[in-house]
């Protein structure tokens, strides 16, 4: 099989100024294969505060080892910032072939021990920057009849204690990349998937000081050996399309949704939900939840009529 190089293509990765950082690793491999890389990064820490990440260090490494990258340092938070990394994109390199929805922040507190402006901000950022991004670069993918889109999600999409907003905005980036999916489905060659990475970054520093076991086992893992998967899902040689593959510790498995078969007749009385709970909750004959249109169209055709 050839090797899987990016030549001539154009990639936005968003979030890619921290060392180490998913997308540092995600800008560096593609780069390294041919990628022209818009490297963009805001220059602030994981809750929002200012620190040293540069998105023109990691194009500095980018230059250094041959490669071609601009920095750009707009907001994925606001439509007009996320129209403007586009446009950094398409002004420095003609266009955009590749998105990695990559920028995040993450902030620990019980729910209702946040404040509402760090509520608002980790939605902000994860939900609606990866939402921005992708409206923003849709009209240059559904014009060239091509693209490539990789949004992040995360395991606390599954459920964590202290990352009630941020699981929930990683779910609703699972339910994104869904629905894009069947949008792009009409344009052409474009794909939309998720990546649910784990690895050591700065990110995950922070949970380890926050008393998370998950976090300091993720920190054994480096960022580089998810890039890979990144690369595959931001390749053209990727065929999958609504998927979300989970990547930590060179081990790829995919996330999926699933169903258990449909109880019948409980739709008259609460007794009869709570008296049949244990069938509904089984799982042994569970299936894959195809997407929503064609679920409902399913249900609909098997329903039986309903008199009040």
């Amino acid at each position: 099989m050839p090797e899987m190089l990016f030549d001539g293509r154009v990639a936005i990765v968003t979030g890619a100024g921290g060392d180490p950082g998913l997308g540092r690793s995600y800008a560096l491999m593609l780069a390294s294969r041919g990628a022209r890389v818009v490297v963009n990064d805001v220059g602030s820490g994981v809750k929002g505060a200012s620190d040293n990440a540069s998105a023109d260090t990691v194009v500095d490494e980018i230059r250094a080892a041959g490669g071609r990258a601009v920095a750009d340092t707009h907001s994925v938070a606001d439509p007009d910032g996320a129209r403007a990394i586009v446009q950094t994109a398409v002004d420095a390199f003609g266009g955009v072939d590749i998105l990695v929805n990559n920028a995040g922040v993450c902030i620990y507190a019980e729910a209702d021990e946040m404040s509402d402006a760090h509520m608002r901000l980790t939605m902000d950022v994860n939900l609606m920057g990866t939402l921005w991004m992708c409206r923003a670069v849709w009209p240059h993918m559904r014009e060239t009849g091509y693209g490539r889109i990789v949004n992040t999600t995360s395991a606390a999409a599954k459920g964590i204690e202290k990352l009630s907003a941020y699981g929930a905005a990683k779910a609703g980036v699972i339910g994104l990349t869904r629905s894009l999916s069947i949008e792009a489905s009409r344009h052409g060659d474009v794909k939309v998937n998720a990546i649910g990475p784990g690895a050591g970054t700065r990110m995950v520093a922070v949970a380890m000081r926050e008393g998370s076991d998950a976090a300091t086992a993720a920190m054994r893992n480096s960022p580089d050996r998810v890039a890979p998967t990144v690369a595959y899902l931001a390749h053209e040689d990727c065929r999958l399309n609504g998927e979300v593959l989970q990547s930590a510790f060179g081990r790829v498995s995919r996330l999926v949704l699933k169903e258990s078969p449909r109880v019948e007749d409980l739709g008259e009385r609460p007794e009869d939900v709570r008296d049949h709970l244990d069938e509904v909750m089984d799982l042994t004959e569970a299936e894959l939840v195809p997407q929503t249109g064609e679920a409902f169209a399913a249900m609909a055709q098997a329903a039986k009529p309903y008199t009040a």
